[in-house]
């Protein structure tokens, strides 16, 4: 009962930080009264520095007193209904640490990014959607409840697409925005079916029952049936949000945003958030082996694809999105075979691993150019003669398929955009013509009427 205070005010925070920097400079912006760089870098890097810190001394004290899994209730911010919409969050080691790495990698994103980004006309719009992005980070990481899980959700996708759409001035980030938008509406869609079935089947939108194992969801009627199809609904999501096959396409055009939100987003933080939730849901996972198998081939296929894919990349910022994804897929793998420690580990490692990569990758472009620049070529890699040999008729293929990311866009456009699309026209067809024959009926009843009358 002690430690119960402080956790909950630590807690509180950790998750209010990021929060508040969300409020002023989002305040300040819509007020048009944008703070001066001056002031936004010191209050981003203060902001985060004290969330981070708050939520390391969470997970002291949370393993301080005992370790177990607590829900903190901050009350509700709807009551509009029987039980309202509750502001909960289930609080354990793996929940602290992940949000404690989200909140510490975006603050070293945000220190890199005031420097980066110095008078750039967007910069002010680029902290406010970086607030956003930590504070859903946040709120997925710590979620107790299905409305907490999804709002956050929903702040990591609406600004993960913004930041893709950053240099708005040209129609190529714009048009790739959008079709991330759309793969995240999918994930979305999935997300909120699984919160919708889980409130049917349950009568509750706690993720206790999700996160809670095989007692838990025995104890509210969650049998072995509803727990797969709401597996697999969560495994759709988490495919969406972290680039696995078959929504693949959308991860190398999200590289038109600027390098630190690249290296935030789909370097260590948001191509892992649907790893950490699909760790997190591990306990249900367990109770489906329908939908680990499905999670385990998902991952396997996605990791070999982007194998392929990341050796024959021509940017730097594709081959590191690949190069990441690759390991995303194993790290599903893990999950999927039950190595839960192992998975963690590796999330995390990995995460600041590519952050690293990604915020080094303009200088190491640079020292490239002048190493070609003093020697007059470019550096030959190591084996190139020993490649250049083994050339098969098999190897053409995968190199085909590797330069055309998989076919993935080209495929979906065809078997999805494009029935959607001939569908949507034809409703459109048949809208314009029961308009039309309805407007023909009634000025045929109206002249009629009006002979009648005349008569």
């Amino acid at each position: 009962m002690t430690a119960a205070l402080p956790l909950t005010v630590m807690v509180l925070v950790g998750v209010g930080s990021p929060a508040v920097l969300l409020a002023v400079l989002g305040g300040a912006s819509i007020a048009n009264r944008p703070l001066p760089e001056r002031w936004t870098g010191p209050l981003a890097a203060g902001l985060m520095l004290t969330g981070c810190a708050a939520l390391a001394a969470a997970f002291v004290i949370h393993g301080a007193s005992g370790g177990g899994a607590r829900l903190i209730s901050y009350g509700a911010w709807s009551t509009s209904h029987e039980g309202g919409i509750a502001i909960e969050f289930l609080v354990d080691r793996l929940s602290l640490a992940f949000a404690t790495l989200a909140v510490a990698i975006a603050g070293v994103v945000s220190a890199f990014s005031n420097r980066y980004l110095h008078r750039e006309a967007g910069y002010n719009r680029y902290f406010v959607l970086l607030a956003l992005f930590v504070t859903g980070m946040v709120l997925v990481a710590l979620a107790g409840n299905v409305e907490v899980l999804f709002v956050g959700w929903e702040f990591v996708g609406l600004s993960s697409a913004l930041l893709v759409a950053f240099f708005q001035d040209r129609p190529a980030p714009v048009s790739n925005a959008l079709r991330v938008l759309t793969v995240y509406r999918i994930s979305d869609a999935a997300m909120l079916s699984a919160a919708v079935w889980l409130r049917h089947v349950a009568g509750t939108d706690s993720l206790s029952l999700l996160f809670g194992g095989a007692r838990a969801s025995s104890a509210s009627g969650l049998d072995a049936a509803n727990a797969t199809v709401i597996a697999v609904l969560l495994i759709i999501a988490v495919a969406g949000k972290s680039a696995l096959l078959p929504f693949s396409g959308w991860l190398p055009r999200a590289m038109e945003g600027p390098t630190p939100s690249s290296a935030v987003y789909y370097g260590s933080l948001s191509i892992h958030a649907g790893c950490f939730l699909l760790l997190r849901s591990a306990p249900l996972l367990e109770q489906a082996a329908t939908a680990r198998v499905l999670a385990g081939t998902l991952g396997a296929a996605t990791a070999v694809f982007a194998g392929i894919a990341t050796r024959v990349q021509s940017d730097v910022k594709s081959s590191l999105a690949y190069a990441a994804l690759t390991q995303v897929g194993i790290i599903v793998v893990e999950i999927a075979v039950g190595w839960y420690a192992v998975a963690f580990v590796h999330l995390a490692g990995h995460a600041c691993f590519r952050l690293l990569q990604f915020l080094s990758a303009p200088n190491v472009l640079h020292d490239l150019h002048g190493i070609e620049a003093a020697i007059g070529e470019r550096p030959r890699r190591a084996g190139r003669a020993r490649n250049e040999t083994i050339v098969t008729r098999l190897g053409r293929r995968l190199f085909l398929v590797a330069l055309e990311r998989g076919f993935l866009d080209s495929g979906l456009d065809r078997l999805v955009v494009r029935p959607f699309i001939r569908f949507g026209d034809r409703l459109t067809r048949l809208d314009e013509w029961l308009c039309a024959t309805v407007v023909s009926a009634g000025q045929s009843f109206t002249a009629l009427g009006g002979d009648d009358r005349d008569e």
